[in-house]
C-alpha cells in the first residue's frame, strides 16, 4: 500500500489531475473513506482533469452519473444509499463494467457480493485540514497504476 498526504482541496484536486494521466484505459476503482472524507471531491477533480467541463454531481440519489469524454467513458457511482447489493444487478451494473469504461465507485462495500474486485482501491482518511490518500492494487492493471502513482507521489512530496 502506498500513501500521500494532501493538505487542502487545492492539493487534492492538483494530485487528482496528475492521477488522470495514469488511470487510463478503463478499469474499476473503489473509493473508501468516512462520510465527508473527500471521495466525491476526488471523483470531481479526476473527472474534470479528464476533460469534463462543468459540474460533477454526486450520484448519491441517482447511484450513477455517466461522462462521455474524449479519453473514454467514465461512470461515477455512489452506493451510499444502496439498500441491497442485488439492486446493482437490476440497474445493469455489468453493462457499466465493460472494457474501456472507467468506473469510480464510492462506498463499494455496499455492493459486496455483486461487484467484482477493483483494479485499485483508494482509501481517504480525514485528518483535519489534510487528507491521507492510500492506495492498494488488486489486479495487475492496478499494480501498474500503483507503481506510476507512487512515482507521482514521490515527485509531489519533493
Amino acid at each position: 500500500m502506498s500513501q500521500l498526504r494532501l493538505t487542502g482541496e487545492s492539493e487534492m484536486v492538483g494530485f487528482e489531475a496528475q492521477m488522470a494521466t495514469v488511470l487510463t484505459g478503463g478499469g474499476l476503482i473503489f473509493l473508501e473513506g468516512t462520510l465527508g472524507a473527500g471521495k466525491t471531491t476526488l471523483s470531481r477533480g479526476f473527472i474534470q482533469a479528464l476533460g469534463h467541463n462543468g459540474p460533477v454531481k454526486s450520484p448519491t440519489y441517482t447511484l450513477v452519473e455517466e461522462y462521455d469524454l474524449d479519453g473514454g467513458r467514465v461512470c461515477h457511482f455512489d452506493l451510499y444509499r444502496l439498500g441491497d447489493p442485488e439492486e446493482l444487478e437490476y440497474m445493469g451494473i455489468r453493462e457499466y463494467l465493460t472494457d474501456g469504461t472507467l468506473c469510480l465507485i464510492e462506498w463499494p462495500e455496499r455492493g459486496r457480493g455483486v461487484l467484482p474486485d477493483a483494479d485499485i482501491t483508494f482509501h481517504i482518511d480525514d485528518v483535519g485540514e489534510a487528507r491521507i490518500l492510500n492506495w492498494q492494487a488488486e489486479t495487475e492493471k492496478g499494480a501498474q497504476w500503483g507503481r506510476q502513482l507512487q512515482k507521482l507521489a514521490e515527485q509531489w512530496q519533493e
